[in-house]
């Protein structure tokens, strides 16, 4: 199985998280971009602040490489305002797709409201501007039940206040790979983690992130009916080899 379709090419670290220059890591977000192109990848995945940089390689390139960036990443805490506002840049740099870190703390302390308010407000500027959108629960916080209640709410929201053509636009995506679990337990895609999100998100389809970590797992999950897979070692897993990344 050619699995290169599925996949977006992930690079998230910020100059201090790699423990590089400001200059060195722009150098290597550079890099991932150009990789990218290359290997025909879906998407190439980057903080705000390149996405500029990106479309314009890409546009160079004569390149059909879409971009992502995330939005209040990792945490997800921060108001809509600044979500919206984040979005609304990212939208006028010229990305094609949003990947929304869900409030899941609001979340698991009872906040639907402000959860469900979020998903609708984020969802409605990106799908006004023909974006893709991908809502991040943050499934290595959250327990079981949470899991499927939260990819219930998402769903539930976009089946009341979208068309139906559009579903298939909007994501519910398992981690950022980022969170921080007790003894190294797998902090995202796991197949009863996805298992759970693939019941209660249909039809929105669901993204794998955190954890693909093979090309066995890959197919594996593209298997099980996932419709993306975010990594950091997209070549690795098309390529074949293991990788020990942690996102």
């Amino acid at each position: 199985m050619n699995v290169k379709p599925y996949l977006d090419s992930t690079y998230l670290k910020t100059a201090h998280q790699a423990g590089l220059s400001e200059a060195e890591n722009t150098i290597v977000v550079k890099n991932a971009i150009e990789e990218a192109i290359v290997e025909g990848f879906k998407l190439i995945m980057i903080r705000p602040e390149y996405v500029s940089l990106a479309k314009t390689m890409i546009i160079s390139a004569e390149s059909k490489l879409l971009i992502g960036t995330v939005i209040d990443f990792p945490e997800g805490s921060s108001s809509l305002e600044s979500k919206i506002k984040e979005a609304e840049e990212a939208i006028k740099n010229g990305v094609d797709e949003l990947d929304f870190v869900c409030n899941y703390e609001a979340f698991k302390d009872g906040y639907t409201a402000l959860v469900k308010q979020e998903v609708l407000i984020g969802t409605q500027i990106g799908l006004a501007k023909n974006k893709t959108i991908k809502w991040i629960i943050e499934t290595a916080a959250l327990s079981d039940k949470e899991i499927i209640q939260i990819s219930a709410l998402i769903k539930n929201v976009v089946l009341s206040n979208f068309r139906e053509d559009e579903y298939t636009s909007v994501f519910v995506k398992s981690s950022t790979g980022f969170y921080k679990t007790e003894n190294d337990l797998p902090n995202g895609a796991t197949i009863p983690v996805i298992l759970m999100m693939l019941e209660n998100a249909s039809p929105l389809p669901v993204k794998a992130a955190g954890g693909v970590r093979s090309y066995e797992d890959a197919v594996e999950m593209i298997n099980l009916g996932v419709k993306r897979i975010g990594t950091s070692a997209a070549k690795k897993i098309a390529d074949g080899e293991n990788t020990t990344n942690q996102y």
